[in-house]
């Protein structure tokens, strides 16, 4: 794409490198704990909460600021906060302090507490690290400071306070992470770009985003989610960003060791084992979790094994290198989906006893941090995937059908991937403003391969591809497909007073997928005998660029208030999922690309540590938006087809408060009392549409109303939640059938509410959790599938319960 001379002038101005204006005031230390160890990973804030340094391993900081008077905080876990006032001279100043250990009968109501004093916010701040969050939507889960089933990885849950999600709810041991919002298909969480600890997870992020990793709750210490404008920084998606941040290692204990074993319902058993710590300049973690059950409905087996390990050089303070490896390998029996009769007659029944799925998950990543001066930060990560999944199993549209035995369809995806994505984020004085800007760039290449044809005839998870057995089996396809992405991104955060910024942003994407293949018709009369016997091939490449561009504005004019703005346009190409699976359940019609943009604005805040608030509206404007109809034939046959639907318009309300009621009535530091109301309402329409009966329609996936409200109560060691979620009913297609078909795929998906409830207990070095899920034990569903793990109807899980023993030491 060319760019005119003014266009050039502009994005010289905007992105350009600035000299900057240095600090006035430096100060360093060192900092160490009552004993006189050296205390690593000290994290030193302003009183404005900006993290302003991190110790080194021998305890030592350095930083500089821009004013004399400062309040600073010093908190490391397992330390009490301390809070310094301090008055700089111009040059260089020295501070050192001591912390003070933590006595083994504190309570861990006050340790958080005191940690609460740094960790107060629940968004991103505008920078961090190499990252710019000025003016976006944002919101950060903490999970250490969540009440919930983390054994299960419960999705219902965990993303709680973040606003609009909508989750499909497969199973009761959160093998996978099925969210979506604002109309996007939850499916696998393939309209996201997912990543861990910044670095792309999925199995595809172009020809296939499908999530069939997620690390496990116990693992991780935040989540983060950034929507809409996340497109920027991240990549061309609708959704945003979901960025897992596992746990770090312990900075200061050469040995710690962390084990939490779950038992719950349906012989649900999991193990979490951890082992992490510092010694000299080199930090580790590594974690096994491993869960195995008999799920909430026959046929629904499972085992799960998910190991992952981090290893960290500190060359110095401002020099970093770390590698990570993380591998899971999990085998699920599929119950198969229903239909609303079967469903109505028994939600948990299953008449699919030979359908299986197995996933291999291989990821590595390799990390090189630099802070080249306290203004300028650089990193630079290498990542990659070697992956499989495997289905297996008889997937007839006809759910009600008995297996009658036989061959099976096997789809086999094989992912090779690997990538490098470079950022260099530099803070600079811009007419007496402080000014920030980011640059980055990414690299992708995939070579994945996707072949279906006839499996093994047993009834065991035997994935051995058995064409020379079974030549004339009717779907068969064998397709390689190669994917290259290239992208440069940048945004700038410009400050016009101490409390009004904007970020204007752009990302210029490079994208060739490619297709190189066949698939076979073939026919057989009643007796059996082949009638028509054809291979099709097919060898497509589809190269585009283009030039995404974004705004976001932010005005603070107090602690207690942020209002925010953004907008940012998006982009989703076709997936070779959306073409070359053949599926019993629809056909494919015309493919294009998907494009659109994304707004967000809303005002959110902490008031006096009373309430803290997230209020805002949104607008998600989709051209040919990708989805499944319901069309009739020329021959009188009325099919599902899968092809671009039209234009379509969601635009909705969405709002998270969260009340602190201990002080509000004042109560002790040895209690804990929230009541939290996270609430969306959502308006959606199909614009614009060249298929018949689907103008004016409702879009896919949004209930109008998404309710999820709670009260969290804890007293010294106990704490404990009780949460209510609300969906209302949703159309599963955009002919938004209300009378279901006879495979299940098509129908309303009816409105539903779950009630859930955990609590803890802490002694010493142990920790006992117990819960009940769906605690009324509402018989309800959230999905209807058209491939697996159905087709047809996915019940959810009745009422269950659990209960883990934590040691750490």
């Amino acid at each position: 794409m060319k760019f005119s001379l003014k266009a050039k002038i502009v994005i010289l101005v905007i992105f350009g490198i600035c000299q900057g204006v240095q600090a006035q005031f430096s100060l360093k230390g060192k900092v160490v704990s009552n004993s006189g160890k050296a205390l690593n990973k000290v994290e030193i804030y302003s009183s404005k909460g900006t993290l302003l340094a991190l110790t080194s391993g021998d305890g030592s900081y350095e930083f500089s600021v821009g004013s004399a008077e400062q309040l600073l905080m010093f908190y490391v876990e397992n330390y009490q906060l301390v809070e310094k006032k301090v008055r700089l001279q111009k040059g260089v100043n020295r501070l050192d302090i001591t912390l003070d250990a933590f006595t083994e009968n504190l309570s861990e109501v006050v340790i958080k507490a005191q940690k609460r004093r740094v960790f107060q916010v629940r968004r991103l701040k505008d920078v961090e690290q190499t990252a710019i969050y000025a003016g976006k939507k944002t919101e950060v889960i903490l999970l250490d400071e969540s009440t919930v089933n983390l054994a299960t990885n419960n999705a219902r849950q965990i993303y709680s306070q973040v606003a609009g999600l909508n989750i499909y709810e497969n199973d009761d041991a959160g093998l996978q992470l099925n969210i979506g919002g604002r109309g996007l298909d939850p499916n696998r969480t393939s309209n996201f770009n997912t990543r861990q600890n910044g670095y792309d997870i999925s199995a595809d992020v172009l020809g296939y985003p499908e999530s069939y990793y997620s690390p496990p709750a116990e693992a991780i210490q935040e989540i983060q989610v950034i929507r809409g404008a996340a497109s920027l920084q991240y990549g061309t998606q609708f959704g945003g960003l979901v960025n897992f941040v596992l746990k770090k290692p312990n900075p200061n204990k050469s040995l710690e060791i962390v084990t939490r074993n779950t038992l719950g319902s349906n012989q649900l058993f999991t193990n979490f084992t951890s082992v992490s710590g510092t010694k000299g300049n080199w930090s580790y973690l590594g974690y096994y979790n491993y869960k195995r059950g008999d799920g909430f409905r026959p046929n629904s087996e499972f085992e799960s094994k998910n190991a992952y390990f981090f290893v960290g050089y500190e060359f110095n303070s401002r020099t970093k290198v770390s590698a990570e490896l993380t591998y899971l390998n999990y085998l699920a029996q599929q119950a198969g989906g229903l239909t609303d009769a079967m469903f109505e007659q028994n939600p948990f029944q299953s008449n699919r006893a030979r359908n299986w799925f197995e996933v291999n998950w291989l990821l590595y990543n390799v990390n090189f941090s630099h802070a080249f001066s306290d203004r300028t930060n650089f990193t630079f990560n290498f990542f990659g995937l070697d992956a499989t999944r495997k289905a297996l199993g008889f997937r007839t549209n006809r759910v009600n059908q008995l297996d009658p035995g036989g061959v099976r369809d096997l789809i086999s995806g094989d992912f090779k991937n690997f990538g490098f994505e470079a950022r260099l984020l530099s803070s600079y004085k811009l007419l007496g403003k402080e000014a920030t800007f980011l640059l980055g760039t990414k690299f992708y290449k995939a070579d994945n391969t996707s072949v279906q044809g006839p499996g093994t005839d047993g009834a065991n998870a035997d994935f051995t591809p058995t064409t020379d057995r079974f030549p004339n089996y009717a779907n068969q396809s064998n397709y390689k497909n190669p994917n290259l992405n290239i992208a440069v991104f940048g945004e700038h955060i410009l400050y016009l007073t101490d409390q009004f910024s904007i970020t204007p942003g752009f990302r210029f994407e490079y994208i060739k997928t490619e297709s190189d293949g066949f698939f076979k018709r073939i026919n057989v009369d009643g007796a059996g005998n082949v009638i028509l016997n054809e291979t099709v091939e097919s060898a497509n490449s589809n190269k585009r660029s283009f030039v995404l561009l974004g705004l976001g504005m932010s005005y603070k004019p107090s602690s207690a208030l942020e209002l925010y703005a953004n907008v940012s346009q998006n982009y989703r190409s076709v997936t070779f999922s959306d073409i070359n699976i053949v599926n019993p359940s629809f056909r494919i019609g015309s493919l294009s690309d998907e494009k659109g943009f994304t707004a967000d604005i809303g005002a959110r805040g902490n008031f006096r540590g009373l309430v803290s608030y997230d209020v805002g509206a949104f607008g998600l404007f989709y051209n040919n938006r990708i989805g499944i109809v319901t069309k009739g034939l020329p021959d009188g046959r009325v099919v599902q087809e899968r092809t671009n639907v039209g234009d379509a318009r969601i635009l909705g309300i969405e709002s998270l408060i969260d009340v602190n009621m201990k002080k509000i009535f004042d109560f002790s530091t040895d209690y804990q009392w929230n009541i939290f109301v996270n609430t969306s309402f959502i308006n959606s329409e199909y614009t614009r549409s060249d298929v018949a009966g689907v103008l004016n329609n409702r879009v896919e996936f949004v209930p109008e109303l998404n309710l999820k409200t709670g009260i969290r109560f804890g007293v010294k060691d106990f704490s404990s939640s009780l949460q209510y979620t609300y969906l209302s009913q949703q159309f599963t297609d955009a002919s938004n059938s209300v009378n279901p078909s006879l495979s299940g795929v098509n129908g309303q998906i009816p409105s539903y509410d779950v009630l859930d409830f955990s609590s803890s207990y802490t002694y010493k070095y142990f920790k006992l959790e117990a819960g009940v899920n769906n605690l009324l034990n509402t018989k309800y569903f959230t999905r209807r599938a058209t491939g697996y793990p159905g087709p047809g109807i996915i019940p959810s899980a009745p009422r269950t319960y659990y209960l883990t023993l934590q040691i750490k030491i």
